[in-house]
């Protein structure tokens, strides 16, 4: 068995793990909350409960990008996971407006709290977010799917963080709007990291150009002999890290052998910008339009 399938079999061995232990914690949090009054215990569950969901999306969007590419889905599944990335995170942003809201609600009517129910709750959910955290901490560069599970996990034990304080501050000094105070913090915390994956996701999916100087290929690719120009560039991601490169490349009259050695070449000097396909349209003295982004009308 390889490397990659041994790292495949833990990734998914513990993100079940996590599934579970969110699960655990949503419960316990819930039942702590509603005994406790505490609106931050509430809105961690809420966040636990988020977190198990996209954890449990994320083992199935892996699973399924597993498939290989057939008839009807020539470029695979590896899109699956993006999929999965943007959903996690536009559901983020929900929870955060939603938390918002209610903090604001607990802010205008402060309630009184059970401080030390709310810091043991708060300790037991601290240490599962932390063992979740390590179980997926060397996996969370692999993709954005990974990525955005694992954000989901560090929010939510920096939630865990907070709502600790915020009971030892209850239990202490008796100040109940620390509770709502600690929610607002999360919510803003949960809504900015989740910003940047919902856009990261959006422009996979939306085919965006990923960063690329296009000006350096087109330059590049004229450099090579025999070409006299290259336009209509196309680029776009499958998935997080498949880059797909397509453009037509004007070229004197010659014989197909030669042809070929030029749409090698190309193939070639693209690789060190990180595009890992490419098709190139050779052509002689067709197109008009002869700019790097081909102007539809």
């Amino acid at each position: 068995m390889t490397i990659e399938k041994h790292s495949g079999h833990d990734l998914k061995r513990n993100i079940a793990v996590s599934i579970l232990l969110n699960f655990v914690i949503t419960i316990a949090e819930i039942i702590g909350g509603l005994l406790s009054g505490s609106l931050a215990l509430l809105s961690d569950s809420l966040h636990n409960f988020s977190d198990g969901m996209s954890l449990l999306a994320s083992y199935f969007a892996i699973k399924i990008g597993e498939r290989k590419a057939n008839e009807r889905y020539t470029f695979g599944y590896k899109r699956a996971e993006i999929l999965v990335a943007f959903m996690n995170s536009a559901v983020l942003v929900g929870v955060s407006l939603f938390l918002l809201i209610e903090a604001y609600r607990r802010f205008k009517h402060l309630e009184p709290i059970d401080g030390p129910l709310m810091l043991g709750v708060a300790l037991i959910g601290l240490t599962a977010n932390l063992v979740s955290v390590s179980l997926l901490h060397d996996h969370s560069h692999e993709s954005m799917n990974v990525r955005s599970a694992y954000l989901h996990l560090m929010s939510d034990t920096l939630s865990s963080v907070a709502v600790v304080i915020g009971g030892i501050m209850i239990i202490r000094w008796n100040v109940t709007w620390v509770d709502p105070l600690v929610t607002v913090l999360i919510a803003l915390y949960i809504l900015r990291e989740a910003y940047e994956i919902l856009r990261e996701s959006i422009e996979v999916l939306m085919e965006a150009s990923p960063e690329l100087d296009l000006g350096a290929i087109k330059a590049e690719i004229e450099s090579i002999p025999g070409v006299k120009n290259a336009h209509h560039f196309h680029a776009w991601r499958i998935g997080e890290k498949e880059v797909h490169f397509e453009c037509h490349v004007e070229v004197n009259d010659m014989p197909l052998s030669e042809a070929q050695w030029i749409i090698d070449r190309v193939e070639e000097a693209l690789k060190k910008y990180g595009i890992t396909h490419v098709t190139v349209q050779l052509e002689v003295n067709r197109c008009e339009g002869k700019d790097v982004i081909c102007e539809r009308r």
